[in-house]
Order: C-alpha cells, then structure tokens, then sequence
C-alpha cells in the first residue's frame, strides 16, 4: 500500500532570536495534522533555511520571528527563493510583528503572517487550504 504524500512544510528560526517555544508548538501542531515538517533550530540564515526548503523539497517554508528583523529577513528569503528558481515555495510566518508592516510584507511575497493569538487550529486549516497537497 502506498503512503500518501504529506505537504512538507520547512519551519524556521532565523535570526538572533532564541526564544523557540512557539516555533515548536506550530511545528508540532503542523506534524500532528499529518504534514511533514522539517524544523531547522534556531540561527539560522536565510541562505540555511532556503536551502534546507529545496533539499527537502518543501511546498512552504514557515518563518518564525521576534526579533524585529521580520523586514529583511522576509525580503532575504524571498530574494533566495527567486534567484534559486524556487519561487514556487509557499512563505508563510509568524511572530512579533507590527500590524503596519504586514501590508508590506504580503506585496513583498508573503503569503499570509500569524500574529501572537493565532491558534495553532487556524495556522494548520491556512497551511491545508493555502498549500496545495502533493500529488
């Protein structure tokens, strides 16, 4: 019997920021929904996470961020995934992040970002409608 395909989703921590807890709970809640989830740890660069998402052929890649930086690492991972002809990979996020600046982040690429209330029911139901399942 053949195993159905699972979205694979890439969940990262880029930055300077430690603080993990939430990251880990999404991924969790992402692994229990029956997706495959690939959680890269903390400090890692945009040009890790990127890479990461194309080895593993992951159709997202979910960014948590608390340390202000959301702007530039955002715009980085979008700029990997263009030059890398990945474009196709889905960036969706989270964390501590100005309502002002969401509006920005979606016209840079951004596909939808969490803000701290969200629950892990409504991250999942996104990432099942958002991402197309693997064939």
């Amino acid at each position: 019997m053949d195993a159905v395909p699972r979205i694979r989703v890439v969940i990262a921590k880029p930055g300077l920021d430690g603080h993990d807890r939430g990251v880990k709970i999404v991924a969790r809640a992402l692994r229990d929904a029956g997706m495959e989830v690939v959680y890269t740890g903390l400090h890692q660069t945009p040009e890790q996470v990127v890479r990461t998402a194309i080895q593993e052929d992951a159709a997202a890649i979910g960014l948590s961020i608390l340390s202000g930086a959301h702007m530039t690492l955002f715009a980085r991972v979008l700029e990997l995934l263009r030059e890398n002809d990945a474009s196709d990979i889905v960036v969706f996020g989270g964390g501590i992040i100005p309502e002002a600046d969401i509006p920005a982040l979606q016209e840079m690429g951004v596909a939808r970002i969490f803000t701290p209330g969200a629950t892990t029911q409504e991250i999942v139901g996104w990432v099942r409608s958002a991402i197309p399942s693997p064939v």
